[in-house]
């Protein structure tokens, strides 16, 4: 790793690492909305995509790429869990939210996960936020109320309920994720490897009750959905080079996201969530010819906006702290807690 004079980043290092970040969070989000319009098994989509993760993760761990090796326990997969139980939940109504609304809403449609996250740390770590937090959680709720209530472009209400409940799972999941770092030794690589493929195999039976074995069986035959109108082409192609895409993107997202943190101050990179909401708005516009009105992109704007905001009082708070005693560890955690949904991300390697 290249540094400064200063013991920092380099700054091509730090501009490489949020360039990557960015490009490998927009095509997650672009191959995953153009696999979820054409494919009537979101939940093998989602399947496929925890596989690959596993795969090359075990794939790395041969190639001794990662600093941890990767063990599976059975003490440390039970303890794993809760965790699991959340992922697999949060996950897939996460999925079910961009089949639902388009790319460009997407952003809102999980705009709470901010707001959750500060009400599930204070019930489940006691943790009190101050007021300025308190105010960047309004300003984010008053975004998401602007985009789902005053917005002229209807907005379905099926994709709101999938956003909002995957938002809540996501904020519990953040605080469940502090209380098993322990258990794999405070190694992210190891909760990622444990994640995907714990995940995985839970979901597998899952997908099957829910109904998505015809489906699943007509696509590896090249043949069209079941309830496909007559002539309608085999969704085998698209799936198979999404899920690939997703895949490959989702492992690097796994390493990119932590790393991302690292070498940039919190403000720069929740700056560079935000250019990839952003970004990703306009890619919904032109690649899915989504419709961004005046009332959508204010949304867009109060969410984004109430995440830079909170960020910067987290970082406030974070150097204030170090300068009362000294304590690096407190900015770390605070990192940590800059975009949970980058957190999400991490879990699930897509």
């Amino acid at each position: 790793m290249a540094n400064s004079s200063e013991g920092r980043p380099s700054k091509a290092l730090v501009v490489g690492v949020v360039s990557f970040y960015i490009i490998a969070a927009l095509a997650m989000i672009v191959a995953n909305k153009w696999v979820l319009n054409e494919t009537a098994a979101p939940l093998f989509l989602l399947f496929t995509q925890l596989v690959i993760g596993a795969l090359l993760m075990w794939v790395g761990d041969q190639l001794r790429l990662f600093p941890d090796r990767l063990t599976l326990d059975v003490q440390t997969a039970k303890g794993m869990a809760p965790l699991i139980a959340l992922n697999v939940i949060g996950l897939s109504f996460s999925n079910f939210t961009l089949k639902y609304v388009d790319a460009s809403f997407y952003q809102v449609a999980r705009g709470l996960v901010l707001p959750f996250t500060v009400a599930t740390s204070y019930f489940m770590l006691h943790t009190r936020p101050s007021t300025r937090i308190l105010s960047a959680c309004a300003i984010v709720t008053a975004g998401f109320m602007i985009g789902v209530l005053l917005d002229a472009i209807p907005v379905s209400l099926r994709g709101i309920f999938f956003g909002v409940v995957s938002s809540l799972i996501s904020a519990i999941a953040t605080v469940v994720i502090k209380q098993a770092l322990p258990i794999v030794n405070g190694s992210s690589i190891v909760l990622a490897w444990y994640g995907n493929l714990l995940s995985a195999i839970v979901l597998f039976p899952i997908l099957l009750l829910a109904g998505e074995g015809p489906a699943i069986l007509a696509m590896l035959h090249g043949d069209a959905p079941p309830d496909a109108p007559e002539g309608t082409p085999s969704e085998l192609r698209t799936f198979a080079w999404g899920a690939l895409i997703t895949g490959i993107f989702g492992f690097a997202m796994s390493v990119a996201a932590p790393l991302s943190i690292k070498v940039t101050s919190p403000i720069s990179h929740i700056i560079s969530a935000a250019v990839r909401g952003v970004a990703s708005s306009f890619l919904g516009l032109w690649l899915f010819h989504d419709s961004i009105s005046g009332g959508r992109a204010t949304s867009i704007a109060v969410v984004l906006g109430g995440s830079i905001f909170y960020t910067w009082i987290k970082n406030q708070e974070a150097e204030a702290a170090k300068s009362a005693n000294g304590n690096n560890k407190y900015e770390s955690v605070a990192m940590f807690e800059v975009d949970e949904d980058e957190l999400e991300e991490g879990k699930q390697s897509v």
